[in-house]
C-alpha cells in the first residue's frame, strides 16, 4: 500500500501531538518515577518530587503567586470545580431567587454554560442564565456586565476564545466586575491563552482559572485549577484526599511530568521551540496571504487586531464547512469546523454571537497552529492550500482566469447538487457541450454559473419543474448570470424557462406529441405533469429514434415534486389537484421505461435517485394507482388522508412531500474494515474500487491506486449515472466504495441496494483508517 502524503496538522486549538521532551519525561515517568505520590518510601518520595516540583514551576509560569494549584484531568473538570464551588457558596448565602443571576460570555466553550445549567439545577438554584453579548469582533459588552454584575452568583470569561482567538481585556473586564460586587466569584478559561499570551493571574482578582495540558504539547488527562487565596472550594471528586483534599485519586505522575517538561521549556530564556509572538504573526500573514490566493472569495472572520496570531477563522462563499473539511483532508490538511467537542460539522454558536452572516456560521474553518510551529511546515501547508484552491478551480468549483481550458476536468452527463434535502439537476452532453439545468437553487446558482463558465458550455435552458413552494427559484437570475451562454433563439421562455421559440415535437410511448429540445445526440422533452401544482410539468432525457422517444429510451425523469423517493409529493396547496395528479401518475407509468432513473427535486432520505419499480414496491398507493386497482375518487380520499401527515417544520422547511424516518431495517448490506479490503486485495478477489468523494478530493489525496488495483473516481454528485449504467448493463459486477470517513460510501451503499443492485458493498471508517 502507498504511504498517504505527510499530515500537516492544523488544528491545535483542539489538541497539541506531544513534543519529544515531553512524551521522553513521560515515559521516565512511567518506568522511573512511576511511586505513588502518597507512598512514604523512597520510590514513592521520588514520585511526590516530581510531582511538587511541577507545581512549583506551574506556580511561576502562571504568575500564581499563594494561590492553590490543583492537577487533574484537564479543563472540563476544573471548569466543573470552580462553578460547582462558586454556587455551593452562594447558595450557602441564600439570596433571593428573583436576585439570582449566572452571567457568561455568549462565545464561552460550551463546556461553560452547560456546567452552569448542571449544577444550577442539581443544587436547586433557580438561577438565571444570561449570556453576555459580544460585538462583531467578539469582546464581551462591558456595559450589559455592568447591568447585571450586582445580582450575579458567579461570572465565566474567558481570556482567548477556542474558535476565534479573540482576546477578552482582562484589566477592562476586572474593574466592570469588582468596582460594583468585589465580593462576586470570577472564573476566566485560560486554556488558549497559555503560550500564546502572557499570563500572571497573581496581579488579578481571578477567582479561578482553569488549563489543559493537551492544548499545550503534552499528555491528554492532565490539567491544572488555579484557585485564588481565600475563594470557597467544594471538591467534586472525594476519596484519599490527595491533593491537599481538594482533588481524591492516584494522580497522574506521567501527565504531571510532560507538564514540567513544556514548562521548562516555556521559563527557559535560551528556548528555542516556542516561536516568539512576532514570528507566529508573520506565520499567521502567510497563511492568510495563502488563503487569499487560493480561494479569491475567503471572508476572515476573528479581527486579527485583537487576536491571537495562531488561530484563523474563515469562511469561503458556496462552501459549507463540511465540504471544505473534506478538501482539506483530502489534501492531508488537517483544519476544524469550530469547536473540536462536537461531534459533527455544523454553524458555529459563536459566530451567530458575534452577529454574522448566517452563511459565515455555516462555512466557517478554524486553522489553528501553535507556538511550536516551524517555518518549513508553515511553508508545506501553504503549498498544500494552494494545491486545494487549483483542485478546485480545475474542478469548476472556484472561477478564474488563470486556469486553462486544458488543466479543467471535464463536465460530462448528469450531476445532482443538492442543499439541504432540495435537489438540482445539470446534464451536458460533453461532445457538444450543451447543457441544461432543472431546478435550480438559489444557494447554488454561483457554483453552477463557475461550471457553465469554465467550461464555455452551451446553455440550452434553465428550468423548473413547478412554481416551489420551499423557496424562490434562482432560474431568472441564472439566466441573466449566464446570459452569453444560451443561444439568442432560446432565450425568450415561459414562466417555468421553457424556450417558447421550440416548435418541434417528439412522441412519447402513449402516443402523445410533445415539445422538446436537443442536448447533443439526446433530446429532453417536456410533459404535462399537474397535481402537486397545477404548472407541474416533468423532462423525459433520452435518445429519440424517428422523431420518437419511447419509455425504453428515456433514461433520466425529472419529475419535480410529484413522485419523491418514498412518498408523493403533496397535493394540499391551493394550486395542487389530487383529480389531476391521478392522472398525471397514470401517464407516467404509460412514458417512463424499466431502467429510467427518476431525479426528483427533493431527497429527504439521501437516497438520490429511484426507479418506478421500487417506488411501486414501497408505496401501496402508487402501486394501487399504476396497476388500476384505485380510481380516481378513491385516489382523492386516500390522498388528502396521505397530506394530513405532513408536518411542515421538519427543519425549518416546507415539506414537499410526507416524511418518514428513515427504516432502521435497510438494507446496508455487508460492511467490510481496512483489514478485510486488504486482504481481498492480496487474493485478487474481482471488484471494482470506487472512491465517492468529488473530484477534487480524488485528485488531492494522491492515491490513485490501492495495492495493484487502480481507484475509480465517481462522486456522489454522479451517482445518479453511474446508478443508470448499472442498470442498463444489467450486470452486478461487485462494487467497493471508500470515501474520507465512511460516511458517504455507507449512503452511496444504501442507495444502491435500495435500487436492487445487491453486490455493494464500503470501507468502514474509510481513508482515515488507512
Amino acid at each position: 500500500m502507498p504511504e498517504p502524503c505527510q499530515e500537516i496538522y492544523l488544528d491545535m486549538n483542539a489538541t497539541t501531538k506531544v513534543l519529544p521532551v515531553a512524551a521522553q519525561a513521560a515515559l521516565e515517568a512511567m518506568e522511573i518515577s512511576f511511586g505513588n505520590p502518597s507512598s512514604s518510601h523512597i520510590t514513592g518520595l521520588k514520585a511526590k518530587h516530581l510531582m511538587e516540583s511541577t507545581r512549583q514551576l506551574a506556580r511561576e509560569v502562571l504568575g500564581a503567586g499563594e494561590a492553590t494549584l490543583v492537577f487533574n484531568s484537564g479543563a472540563t473538570e476544573g471548569i466543573q470545580t470552580a462553578i460547582l464551588s462558586a454556587l455551593k457558596e452562594a447558595k450557602r448565602k441564600d439570596l433571593p431567587k428573583e436576585k439570582r443571576i449566572l452571567l457568561y460570555g455568549s462565545t464561552e466553550h460550551k463546556a461553560v454554560s452547560e456546567a452552569l445549567k448542571h449544577w444550577n439545577h442539581i443544587l436547586e438554584l433557580d438561577a438565571q442564565l444570561l449570556a453576555i453579548p459580544v460585538d462583531h469582533r467578539g469582546i464581551l459588552d462591558l456595559t450589559f456586565i455592568k447591568k447585571h454584575i450586582k445580582n450575579a452568583l458567579i461570572v465565566c470569561t474567558m481570556i482567548v476564545n477556542n474558535e476565534t482567538g479573540v482576546i477578552q481585556n482582562i484589566s477592562e473586564l476586572e474593574k466592570v466586575i469588582r468596582q460594583p460586587h468585589s465580593e462576586v466569584l470570577w472564573f476566566v478559561d485560560c486554556v488558549q491563552a497559555l503560550g500564546k499570551i502572557k499570563i500572571n493571574l497573581s496581579d488579578t482578582t481571578i477567582d479561578y482559572a482553569t488549563f489543559s495540558g493537551h492544548k499545550l504539547y503534552a499528555l491528554k488527562g492532565i490539567g491544572l485549577l488555579y484557585i485564588r487565596k481565600g475563594a470557597p472550594h467544594t471538591p467534586i471528586i472525594i476519596g484519599g484526599g490527595q491533593e491537599s483534599g481538594f482533588r481524591s485519586g492516584t494522580e497522574n505522575l506521567p501527565g504531571m511530568a510532560s507538564l514540567k517538561a513544556v514548562y521548562e521549556i516555556m521559563v527557559d530564556e535560551d528556548n528555542t521551540t516556542f516561536e516568539s509572538p512576532e514570528t507566529l504573526a508573520s506565520f499567521r500573514d502567510k497563511f492568510v496571504a495563502t488563503l487569499k490566493k487560493s480561494f479569491p472569495d475567503v471572508v476572515f472572520n476573528n479581527d486579527f487586531e485583537c487576536s491571537v496570531p495562531t488561530t484563523i477563522n474563515f469562511s469561503v462563499p458556496r462552501f459549507s464547512s463540511k465540504e471544505m473539511m473534506d478538501l482539506f483532508d483530502a489534501a492531508s490538511i488537517r483544519v476544524s469546523s469550530g469547536s473540536a467537542c462536537s461531534s459533527q460539522a455544523k454553524r458555529s454558536y459563536v459566530l451567530d454571537a458575534m452577529g454574522l452572516e448566517a452563511w459565515q456560521s455555516e462555512s466557517a474553518i478554524r486553522l489553528s497552529f501553535g507556538p511550536a510551529m516551524t517555518e518549513e511546515l508553515v511553508n508545506i501547508a501553504c503549498e498544500r492550500l494552494e494545491e486545494a484552491g487549483t483542485a478546485l478551480r480545475q474542478n469548476c468549483m472556484i472561477l478564474s482566469d488563470q486556469v486553462d481550458d486544458s488543466e479543467v476536468f471535464g463536465i460530462k452527463g448528469l450531476i445532482q447538487l443538492k442543499q439541504g434535502n432540495a435537489c438540482s439537476w445539470l446534464y451536458c452532453d460533453e461532445a457538444s457541450r450543451e447543457c441544461v439545468v432543472i431546478d435550480p437553487l438559489p444557494a447554488l446558482a454561483e457554483r453552477i454559473e463557475n461550471m457553465v463558465h469554465c467550461r464555455q458550455l452551451i446553455l440550452k435552458a434553465v428550468l423548473d419543474t413547478h412554481s416551489h413552494a420551499d423557496h424562490q427559484s434562482c432560474r431568472l437570475e441564472l439566466q441573466q448570470m449566464l446570459s452569453e451562454f444560451v443561444p439568442k433563439d432560446l432565450r425568450l421562455t415561459d414562466a417555468l424557462g421553457w424556450p417558447v421559440q421550440l416548435k418541434n415535437k417528439v412522441s412519447l410511448s402513449d402516443g402523445e406529441k410533445v415539445p422538446y429540445l436537443n442536448l447533443g445526440t439526446q433530446v429532453l422533452a417536456k410533459i404535462l405533469q399537474p397535481g402537486h401544482t397545477q404548472d407541474s410539468v416533468a423532462y423525459l432525457l433520452g435518445e429519440a429514434l424517428s422523431h420518437a422517444l419511447t419509455s425504453s429510451a428515456v433514461r433520466y425523469a425529472f419529475l419535480g415534486d410529484t413522485l419523491l423517493m418514498g412518498t408523493l409529493g403533496r397535493s394540499d396547496f391551493k394550486t395542487s389537484s389530487t383529480e389531476l395528479m391521478f392522472e398525471s401518475l397514470q401517464k407516467i407509468k404509460n412514458c417512463l421505461g424499466e431502467w429510467t432513473v427518476i431525479c426528483p427535486s427533493h431527497d429527504y432520505h439521501n437516497y438520490f435517485v429511484t426507479t418506478l419499480e421500487i417506488e411501486c414496491s414501497q408505496n401501496e398507493l402508487l402501486a394501487e394507482v399504476l396497476e388500476g386497482k384505485c380510481d380516481q375518487s378513491s385516489f382523492t380520499v386516500l390522498k388528502n388522508k396521505h397530506d394530513k401527515q405532513i408536518i411542515d417544520h421538519q427543519n425549518a422547511e416546507i415539506m414537499c412531500g410526507v416524511y418518514k424516518a428513515c427504516d432502521s431495517a435497510v438494507d446496508v448490506g455487508e460492511e467490510i474494515n481496512f483489514d478485510q479490503l486488504r486482504e481481498w486485495l492480496d487474493n485478487n478477489k474481482q471488484f471494482a474500487l470506487v472512491d465517492i468523494r468529488e473530484p477534487y478530493e480524488h485528485e488531492l489525496h494522491h492515491q490513485k491506486k490501492l495495492g495493484n488495483k487502480e481507484v475509480i473516481n465517481i462522486p456522489l454528485t454522479r451517482l445518479a449515472q453511474f446508478v443508470s449504467d448499472r442498470l442498463r448493463q444489467g450486470g452486478d459486477e461487485p462494487v467497493v466504495f471508500m470515501c474520507r470517513s465512511g460516511t458517504r460510501s455507507k449512503l452511496a451503499s444504501i442507495a444502491l441496494r435500495r435500487l436492487g443492485l445487491q453486490q455493494v458493498t464500503h470501507v468502514m471508517g474509510g481513508y482515515a483508517l488507512i
